[in-house]
């Protein structure tokens, strides 16, 4: 019986999720996701991938972020020719990022060539097209959760309710050979168990491994009542200051429930005196997606006929032109905008336009990784470059940490606390900081066998 896993990604650090399962004759990769962050970071997409694509038999994936599923077009390319199971609505969502993540690589390699030509050196090509990225989509197959499917011999998979965003998923794998059965679970990305528009995750009662993120493993967020009544405050001095409200966003998830809670707050929180901007066409077509499935969820803040949010100030920018022409926006806008962590995007422009205003405000509402713009807001810097220009940071600078889609410390024990066997735990998606006082955690409150996972590290269950 060979059942084993190894880590080829999201090792030690939050992005680039990767891994190899070996089940009998047959190689399954759970994940094929981009790094993200540092320049150096990104550096290893261009890195020969660590398994050869046409050996792959299938590919799972947990849900559709970049960092979990982006560089599933480079595999596809090079030789992948299997099926990749998914839950519906994230072969949806992926049917938007992933083209849209190919136009970003085509257009950064044309910026990057057009410096080269200029200093006299050989073109390079994009990680991976549009086209790469559309090709691959014929590859995709939507799971219902809590249905069990057998993907290649001997191995079935099931995917459970993550919490995370729309159609993100705990992907348990179940290896059956000779009698003999084992459990390994993949806890993906895990939600919080406040959500504003999300279910809380699903659990798992036996495992014979769990691989656990860890990305806020060494703090908790602040309540959701908390930060609520920041965010009111926050709405409500930009208003008396007379300036513009900026909120970079994730456009799948983070978006969404701003949108919830806006429709929710509209008259508390003073929102008739502004105009909202969603400046993000992949943010309003994952929109678009969210109220096509909602029975994925709970929170009520679609129209009936029209299936647009409940706001009647929202303008859903999606030309060029339409995003240029906030800019002459000064006052009385909230323009929600990507990308999330400020590395590229629209909200760059909303940046370079408002950072040096004290009366603007600028909402952080989600994680920000090491050596992003959106990072170093967070840190307090007065000066940011964007574009090789420099920009004094005069605007107001909040982090409102209680709307993460990540669940925090406390979710991610209590999660682990529903597995009654407690098996042993390999802790991945996390800076190490976070890991190690996740690990000390599950110790000392758990009593699990807790190891953080290596690059290459490789795990055999038998």
């Amino acid at each position: 019986m060979t059942f084993s896993i190894t880590f080829l990604g999201a090792t030690e650090q939050v992005t680039g999720s990767l891994y190899q399962i070996n089940a009998g004759d047959h190689v399954v990769l759970l994940e094929c996701g981009m790094f993200q962050g540092r320049s150096e970071d990104e550096a290893r997409n261009y890195k020969a991938l660590p398994v050869d694509p046409a050996a792959v038999d299938a590919v799972l994936l947990s849900h559709a972020h970049i960092d979990h599923s982006g560089r599933i077009p480079l595999l596809v390319r090079q030789g992948f020719n299997g099926n990749i199971y998914t839950q519906h609505a994230t072969v949806a969502l992926c049917e938007i990022m992933l083209p849209d993540s190919g136009f970003l690589h085509e257009r950064d390699a044309e910026w990057q060539n057009k410096k080269r030509r200029q200093r006299g050196e050989s073109h390079i090509t994009p990680l991976y097209t549009k086209a790469d990225a559309e090709a691959c989509l014929t590859r995709f197959r939507g799971v219902d959760y809590d249905h069990e499917l057998e993907i290649v011999p001997g191995l079935s998979v099931r995917f459970l309710d993550a919490g995370h965003i729309l159609g993100a998923a705990v992907v348990e794998l179940i290896y059956r050979d000779g009698g003999r059965e084992r459990r390994l679970v993949f806890s993906g990305d895990l939600g919080t168990r406040d959500s504003p528009v999300m279910r809380p995750p699903a659990t798992v009662s036996e495992a014979d491994c769990v691989v656990l993120e860890s990305t806020y493993g060494d703090r908790l967020h602040r309540n959701l009542v908390e930060t609520l009544a920041e965010f009111r405050q926050v709405i409500a001095a930009a208003r008396e200051e007379g300036g513009n409200v900026l909120i970079p966003s994730f456009a799948v998830g983070r978006t969404q429930d701003l949108l919830y809670l806006f429709s929710k707050h509209w008259d508390e929180w003073g929102l008739r005196h502004w105009t909202i901007y969603l400046d993000s066409p992949m943010a309003i077509q994952a929109t678009e997606v969210y109220a096509k499935h909602r029975d994925l969820y709970d929170a009520k803040f679609f129209e009936t006929d029209t299936f647009r949010p409940r706001l009647p100030n929202l303008r859903m920018t999606r030309s060029p032109e339409e995003s240029m022409a906030i800019n002459r926006e000064t006052s009385g806008a909230i323009i929600i905008a990507g990308s999330g962590m400020c590395t590229g995007g629209r909200i760059r422009h909303h940046l370079k336009n408002n950072l040096g205003r004290p009366e603007s405000h600028v909402v952080i509402v989600g994680f920000q990784a090491a050596g992003t713009l959106g990072r170093r807001l967070v840190d307090g810097a007065k000066t940011v470059t964007m574009w090789g220009d420099e920009y004094a940071v005069r605007a107001h600078v909040h982090t409102i940490g209680g709307l993460s889609a990540h669940g925090d410390q406390k979710d991610l024990l209590d999660w682990y606390s529903s597995f009654r066997n407690r098996p042993p735990v390999y802790l991945v998606h996390g800076e190490p900081a976070a890991q190690e006082a996740l690990a000390l955690k599950l110790r000392d409150h758990n009593k699990a066998a807790v190891s953080i996972a290596k690059l290459g590290q490789r795990v055999d269950l038998q």
